[in-house]
């Protein structure tokens, strides 16, 4: 699969079946992952990798926010299941001191986020799906996993192969939506 082909295709996958995910491409796609550009290439991301299912399943619970979700009219979070059942979840970490500040902005969470991408097209490349999850709650997330309080939780990724058909994502908007040349023209 090449590259512009892997990221037309990758869907979110939020059901998983019960196959394990091969030690070697899980390998695969945290060297995707980790093979991401960074801030001054500092490379900020951390990684837990979870197969206890105990230990899934709490983070599943930690993974809704009522304040969130319930305003939305959800009574639990889309997503929150599949923290549950997919054979690994990946937490993505962030050492924000292992990035930069410019006016404002806080480039971990760009790093993070281009790594995310990465580890989601090697994970589809690899013929397994993810999702990204980024409503949690953080402090107990770390207590549970026993993270350093100056170290941020920025995704979880539900990991595994996809149960069933992995239907079409949603319509793009057209590229003269959202491209501007030269200048932004309304």
């Amino acid at each position: 699969m090449n590259t512009l082909e892997a990221i037309k295709t990758r869907r979110s996958v939020r059901k998983f079946s019960g196959k394990p995910v091969e030690p070697e491409k899980l390998q695969a796609v945290l060297e995707a992952a980790a093979q991401a550009p960074s801030w001054a290439n500092m490379q900020c991301w951390r990684f837990i990798v979870v197969t206890d299912q105990a230990v899934k399943e709490r983070i599943s619970d930690l993974s809704y926010v009522e304040a969130f979700f319930a305003t939305r009219g959800y009574s639990s979070n889309p997503a929150q299941k599949a923290l549950a059942e997919a054979p690994v979840v990946v937490v993505a970490c962030a050492d924000p001191t292992e990035s930069g500040t410019l006016r404002g902005q806080q480039y971990y969470l760009t790093d993070m986020g281009i790594a995310a991408e990465n580890l989601m097209l090697a994970a589809h490349a690899q013929g397994l799906g993810s999702v990204f999850v980024g409503v949690f709650q953080e402090e107990e997330l770390g207590e549970l996993l026993e993270i350093p309080p100056d170290i941020r939780i920025v995704g979880l990724f539900p990991l595994g192969y996809p149960l069933g058909e992995v239907k079409g994502g949603g319509a793009r908007k057209p590229l003269k939506q959202i491209v501007h040349y030269e200048k932004w023209k309304g």
